[in-house]
């Protein structure tokens, strides 16, 4: 039973990924656009990955956390660095990334959360230079650099 439980981790995981990575996908496409059609695209896409990528992440945490515990690996340093770690990554990305495109979505026109509480689409979209200068400050990179660079360590962890 431990090494499905493992195997499902690892599906999790593969799922996350694959889910995930269409979202880092646009991020760095999204650099270059400009053109509200272009850009809404994009971002819809993106938008119908999140229940397999929310989905697999669920699968991936409840699966290492039952694995760890079938493991007896609980008392072990690295087993809570990782979940420590993966926290901070999910934070620090939704932060970063989620805050800055949902306010993309927003200019526009496209229906964008606040907080928690979702918006309509705005009846008209911001002026081109207002798009440009929003679509600059994305931080693909950064982002890229917070989920590959922790993943690593994580895989490093293990």
């Amino acid at each position: 039973m431990y090494r499905r439980i493992v195997l499902l981790h690892i599906a999790g995981i593969f799922g996350f990924l694959l889910s995930h990575g269409s979202s880092a996908t646009i991020a760095f496409a999204l650099r270059h656009e400009r053109r509200p059609e272009r850009v809404k695209a994009p971002l819809d896409l993106s938008s119908s990955a999140l229940p397999v990528f929310y989905a697999s992440l669920l699968v991936l945490i409840a699966a290492g956390i039952i694995s760890a515990f079938m493991g007896h690996w609980l008392g072990r340093v690295w087993v809570w660095a990782s979940i420590v770690l993966l926290v901070a990554m999910v934070v620090g990305m939704w932060t970063i990334g989620s805050q800055h495109y949902h306010q993309v979505r927003k200019a526009v026109g496209m229906g964008y959360m606040q907080g928690m509480k979702f918006y309509p689409p705005e009846p008209e979209p911001v002026a081109p230079e207002a798009l440009d200068a929003l679509l600059a400050r994305g931080q693909p990179m950064l982002l890229a650099a917070i989920g590959y660079g922790g993943a690593l360590v994580i895989a490093g962890l293990m």
